[in-house]
């Protein structure tokens, strides 16, 4: 079966199985032009740029971390989505509810990521202590 999605690409093993590697080898061609196809950023990158600028600053002076959540176990629908300045983005939502909020994420090891939290000032959430030791 051939779908009209891939008209266009090279026929392959892909076709039939999952197969990446194949897929990529058959199809990608390398630029290797310059940048000058890029258009200049927006006005609205710029704000948000200088935005983000500001509170990488905040993040620094304060030691790496500039808020984080110890509270609520990082998932895709975990937090309310946050924003810079909301009405400027295209691309909406933040990995937390408020800009450079670090996420609790203890899949890769309570521990580790109860450290994250004491390094940083921060007391992790006792509850999930409990459910992820």
């Amino acid at each position: 079966m051939r779908f009209a999605e891939w008209e266009g690409f090279v026929r392959g093993h892909w076709e039939k199985e999952i197969n990446v590697r194949e897929f990529i080898r058959l199809n990608y061609t390398p630029y290797d032009g310059d940048a000058s196809f890029l258009a200049p950023a927006t006005d609205a990158t710029n704000k948000l740029w200088a935005k983000l600028q500001v509170l990488q600053k905040e993040e620094r002076a304060k030691g790496g971390v500039l808020d984080m959540d110890t509270d609520i176990v990082s998932d895709i629908d975990s937090h309310q989505p946050g924003y810079l300045e909301k009405d400027l983005e295209q691309v909406v939502g933040l990995q937390t509810d408020k800009p450079l909020k670090r996420a609790f994420m203890p899949y890769g090891g309570i521990k580790m990521a109860e450290e994250a939290c004491t390094t940083y000032g921060y007391t992790p959430s006792p509850k999930l202590h409990e459910i992820f030791y």
